[in-house]
């Protein structure tokens, strides 16, 4: 089902999706359809949400409350139709910094804080330029996304047993597990093995079967059956509880917020980015249209409401929301449903949790870090140009050795500094022959040189082409350049008039800019550039009727 466009009158842009779902007419086969969706997306979330949760240094639970609250408040506020919400792996690195850094606590804090940032942020329609960040920075962050939470699943993968603290960057964290090498489970190894093993083999012969729930299932009665010395969520968390928590603000103190806002505004950063990657995704899929500033909305009040609950991060994961659009999805009530779904098998299910191997977890983060790692992708633009193939290689291993954020920040810069000089070289010049005088006619016809320009004039282009302008030999006294092409000009460009002129001034010349739209000529004029500095022609052959009919060019100014 696709949207159809509305007139736009500034409040549209907030409006939650499920009004419109809503005002279209929703009747009982739909209700039927986001059931049955909503929980095939639970059944995918549960296993995952735990997972991800005890990935990112908190409990299992942490994971469940996320997905439940944020996961409720995202589809029913949302400006997409198919968006699901929840814990993602993307922010497991952040989270684990975060807790290490300020404590559970902290972790709250941020995440309550991040939601105000997206809310302003929707409110002043940042998201509308969000969806801009480059292709190859998306691909590069995303596999060093993946890079990092399969090395951050090793651990439990391998069973492994350190001395301390396993360390947070990447070298340091791959020193540590191979020194303790020696401490392998052959146990977890087949544990984590079988759970990835299953979960690819049901992708491959029954993709629509709920594989990762059934090989977490499979791993656990495995394990127990046969008395395996593996770690569990029993023996690491304790029971689980089977009802939310009271909602409660978390500690609002100046210094706790002093430190909590850096943490905030990654939270922010990241959520917005992945939150939108998944709505396009989504759209791409089903044809719909979503509406990105009513989506950072959303998240913000999802990422306050997790908190409340005491839940960390959420965000649109594109996993969930994928599942969603392929089971059937009519709109946000099957997110809202997965939700629902999700808390009553906490309520009936909770203490068969603890039977679950952390292994088992570890191999289901290992086939979503395989999946997120994007690699067709990332070759593709290692051999499509050197320009991208630098944006996506410093995003990528800024992600997994420096930080995030700063892989972000620093891939779309290049990327900005990459299409700069791609739009430079992009602006063509070429010059006309100067005609020889026709007899009888007047030589000053001759005495002048027309360059034809292509494309837009903006600071990129107006570094390259002035200086080829500036460095002409002869001096004309007529020096004409053809806009006709040209269909933007920026404040650098304008200035490069007035420093053109000035020059042909100085060698007894005149700048002459002809072919302008009425919209550039008044953009120049209100910059300053102006007769008798330049003049304004309709086109070439005004200029050489004016020099005919002119005794001198300083007559003609």
């Amino acid at each position: 089902m696709t949207d159809t466009p509305q007139r736009h009158n500034g409040l549209t842009d907030f409006l939650p999706k499920i009004l419109t779902v809503w005002r279209e007419g929703y009747g009982l086969g739909d209700l039927k359809a986001d059931a049955l969706a909503g929980l095939t997306v639970a059944i995918v979330a549960l296993p995952l949400s735990m997972a991800i949760a005890i990935a990112s240094g908190v409990g299992p639970e942490r994971g469940l409350y996320t997905a439940i609250v944020g996961g409720f408040l995202v589809s029913a506020l949302g400006g997409s139709r198919y968006q699901v919400g929840g814990p993602a792996g993307a922010f497991i690195v952040l989270v684990a910094a975060c807790v290490m850094a300020v404590g559970l606590e902290g972790l709250i804090l941020a995440t309550f804080l991040s939601g105000l940032f997206l809310i302003a942020a929707g409110a002043l329609r940042f998201g509308t330029y969000i969806r801009y960040i480059p292709y190859p920075v998306t691909v590069g962050f995303t596999a060093g996304i993946a890079v990092i939470i399969f090395a951050s699943q090793l651990r439990e993968m391998f069973g492994l047993t350190l001395p301390g603290a396993e360390p947070g960057e990447v070298f340091e964290k791959l020193h540590a597990l191979w020194e303790a090498r020696e401490t392998v489970t052959p146990a977890a190894v087949a544990v984590a093995a079988l759970t990835a093993g299953l979960i690819l083999g049901f992708r491959k012969v029954r993709p629509h079967w709920p594989g990762m729930l059934i090989a977490v299932t499979v791993a656990s009665v495995v394990v127990a059956v046969l008395g395996l010395e593996v770690g569990t969520i029993g023996t690491r968390f304790g029971a689980l509880p089977n009802m939310l928590p009271t909602p409660a603000l978390p500690g609002l103190g100046w210094a706790e917020v002093q430190a909590a806002l850096p943490w905030a505004a990654s939270f922010a950063l990241l959520g917005a980015i992945e939150s939108l990657l998944s709505a396009v995704v989504a759209d791409g899929m089903s044809g719909a249209r979503h509406r990105s500033n009513a989506e950072l909305v959303a998240q913000g009040f999802a990422n306050m409401g997790s908190a409340i609950f005491g839940g960390f991060c959420v965000t649109g994961t594109i996993a969930r929301t994928a599942t969603n659009v392929r089971a059937g999805s009519r709109g946000p009530v099957s997110g809202m449903l997965h939700a629902l779904f999700l808390l009553a098998f906490m309520m009936v299910a909770a203490p068969l949790a603890a039977y679950i191997p952390l292994a088992a977890l570890a191999g289901v983060l290992g086939v979503v870090a395989w999946g997120m790692a994007e690699r067709h992708e990332f070759a593709s633009l290692l051999r499509s140009s050197w320009g991208d193939a630098m944006v996506v290689s410093v995003t990528f291993l800024l992600v997994v050795f420096r930080d995030l954020t700063e892989g972000i920040i620093v891939g779309f810069a290049l990327a900005g500094l990459v299409f700069i000089r791609r739009m430079s070289e992009s602006v063509e010049m070429r010059q006309s022959p100067r005609p020889d005088p026709a007899p009888g006619e007047d030589e000053r016809r001759a005495d002048r040189v027309v360059y034809h320009l292509r494309g837009p004039y903006f600071f990129g282009a107006a570094a390259q082409i002035g200086g080829v302008l500036e460095r002409i030999a002869e001096a004309p006294r007529a020096f004409v350049l053809d806009m006709t092409e040209v269909p933007l000009i920026d404040s650098s460009g304008a200035r490069s008039f007035h420093q053109l002129a000035a020059r042909a001034h100085r060698r007894g010349g005149q700048l002459y800019l002809v072919g302008l739209s009425p919209a550039l000529r008044r953009q120049l004029e209100a910059q300053g550039v102006r007769d008798p500095e330049v003049r304004y022609l309709p086109d070439v052959a005004a200029v050489d009727q004016l020099l005919d009919a002119t005794q001198s060019p300083d007559e003609s100014r």
